[in-house]
């Protein structure tokens, strides 16, 4: 059986952002291959995973093709801001959009399934907030300040140790939120 996943912002290829975000890497190189083991680490070929973008940049888009190939599973891309070599492989996407509302089968859930916002960038309401809707996003390298009274919070692999995260793993951040149904 597939899972689910969900992860963003991983700018494979971009050097800078090893100094931006401060991430513990001597170079590009490292960063690329450490962000490929540990995504194929949970990851499995049957699996599904939604990318909140800025996937990768730079202008190298062989090199992007060649980090598509070696990644595990079904891949699902919502655009961010800097998706020019991610664009320009599109193909290897089941598809690319700019904004999705996915529906996950979920025997816990009220009528059998959670229903999941996912968008590049944060938003302080979402369709369905205040029926118990997750929102999932990336954009800021975990610097927003994360709301315990909302369900929603920063799938980037700046915030999870450099790992994308399961549907499983995301439902017991959310339980661990404060938020309360308006009526």
């Amino acid at each position: 059986m597939s899972k689910i996943f969900f992860t963003s912002d991983h700018h494979f290829g971009h050097s800078n952002i090893i100094k931006f975000c401060k991430r513990p890497f001597a170079n590009v190189e490292e960063m690329n291959e450490t962000f490929i083991e540990r995504w194929n680490e949970k990851i499995k070929p049957e699996d599904e995973v939604y990318h909140l973008g800025d996937f990768a940049m730079t202008k190298d888009n062989d090199l992007v093709a060649e980090i598509l190939d070696r990644l595990n599973g079904t891949k699902y891309l919502i655009v961010g801001n800097h998706e020019g070599p991610a664009l320009n492989n599109r193909k290897k996407f089941k598809w690319v959009k700019e904004y999705y509302e996915l529906k996950v089968k979920d025997s816990d859930c009220k009528n059998g399934v959670q229903r999941i916002i996912l968008f590049h960038y944060a938003m302080r309401i979402w369709k369905s907030d205040f029926r118990g809707t997750w929102h999932l996003y990336g954009h800021s390298h975990g610097n927003l300040p994360d709301k315990e009274e909302m369900l929603a919070f920063d799938i980037g692999v700046d915030c999870h140790n450099f790992y994308p995260l399961s549907y499983d793993e995301v439902k017991v951040i959310m339980k661990t939120k404060k938020w309360k149904p308006p009526f």
